[in-house]
């Protein structure tokens, strides 16, 4: 029979952001306590007693980085022992959806810098937050082909090939531009508004689009999946 465990529950967020200057982008703190002082890592920290899972990773991402998410996600449990040096720890994983230029980031707490980079760009990490982001971006790269989660990463309006954009970073590979703008419109909650691109330089403008919620919800209602 096992001795009484001695096991600490911690959760850790991989925050995404994209712009089309960026890409795709994971937001970072660097640690400013031991272990892996001055190292890059997630978001996150201990559970406290009387607190959520839910409430515990949102907490930690607010003290951390100065960040609020509407759109979080459970993504798995890391557990191998020796992947936190000072003790047994498990950490029960999220991954997130964000605007970058909605907040105002601001390390506190355990962080001493936040940051956001790219996720071909990724800095050395402390424990074993390379292989949490891993597993995060490819839930995203599935997940992003039967649930329009890509639209929590745009603004309310925008033009269509920053939509085409961003698929191509997220599934880090060319799309079929003409396939890919006839299978979204198909299912009409994207609405072309009349509002034009705003372009530096020459070039005619193009309208801007929109991702009408009510319409997608309705859709599921009906049984109509999207899936590209």
């Amino acid at each position: 029979m096992p001795a009484l465990q001695n096991i600490k529950v911690a959760v850790d967020a991989v925050v995404f952001g994209y712009t089309s200057k960026e890409g795709l982008s994971v937001l970072l703190i660097k640690r400013n306590i031991q272990p892996f002082k001055n190292t890059w890592a997630l978001p996150g920290g201990l559970v406290g007693d009387d607190e959520s899972l839910e409430n515990a990773v949102q907490r930690e991402l607010k003290e951390e980085t100065g960040v609020n998410i509407n759109y979080l996600e459970q993504l798995y449990t890391f557990g191998q022992p020796g992947r936190d040096p000072r003790n047994r720890a498990i950490s029960i994983t999220y991954y997130g959806l964000v605007k970058p230029d909605v907040f105002e980031l601001h390390a506190d707490t355990d962080a001493s810098d936040v940051a956001w980079f790219n996720i071909k760009k990724l800095p050395q990490l402390a424990f074993d937050h390379a292989e949490i982001i891993s597993a995060a971006h490819t839930r995203l790269k599935s997940k992003i082909l039967y649930q329009p989660v890509g639209f929590e990463l745009l603004d309310q309006k925008f033009p269509f090939s920053e939509l085409e954009k961003l698929y191509m970073a997220v599934l880090d590979r060319p799309i079929d531009r003409r396939n890919f703008k006839k299978k979204v419109m198909k299912f009409g909650f994207l609405e072309e508004t009349t509002e034009k691109q705003a372009l530096e330089g020459a070039g005619r403008p193009g309208n801007l689009f929109r991702f009408n919620t009510e319409k997608y919800y309705q859709l599921q209602k009906q049984g109509i999946n999207f899936e590209l």
